[in-house]
């Protein structure tokens, strides 16, 4: 585990170095990957226990590349379902995910910082 975080540490430090439509494109693709992995964890969540968690911490089964995302998003349960923001991504600024409206078919995700997130 140390390598792993001794790696990307590294790649962040390098990164600093290149141009920003580099570091643009990587801050994409970390902040795709996490958001996405939340969710597929908060929704498995839901399926096997019947409610959302309330928080990031009671999910399960989580593997060592999963527990990027507590760094990674912000997360909130709602009433009828749950808010997941994108957060503390040192790639990029404002996060120009976009997804289409089918991406967001069957998801619990009532709010979202995700610019098209209905």
């Amino acid at each position: 585990m140390r390598k792993i975080i001794t790696i990307l540490f590294t790649s962040l430090i390098f990164t600093s170095c290149l141009p920003d439509k580099f570091k643009e494109e990587a801050g994409k693709k970390f902040g795709d990957q996490h958001f996405k992995t939340a969710i597929a964890l908060i929704e498995l969540h839901k399926v096997r226990e019947g409610v959302y968690p309330s928080s990031l911490k009671e999910l399960k089964y989580t593997g060592d590349w999963d527990n990027f995302i507590y760094q990674a998003v912000e997360y909130k349960k709602l009433d009828d379902g749950y808010e997941l923001n994108l957060v503390n991504n040192p790639l990029v600024e404002n996060e120009n995910l976009d997804y289409p409206d089918d991406f967001w078919k069957g998801l619990g995700i009532k709010k979202s910082n995700i610019k098209n997130k209905l």
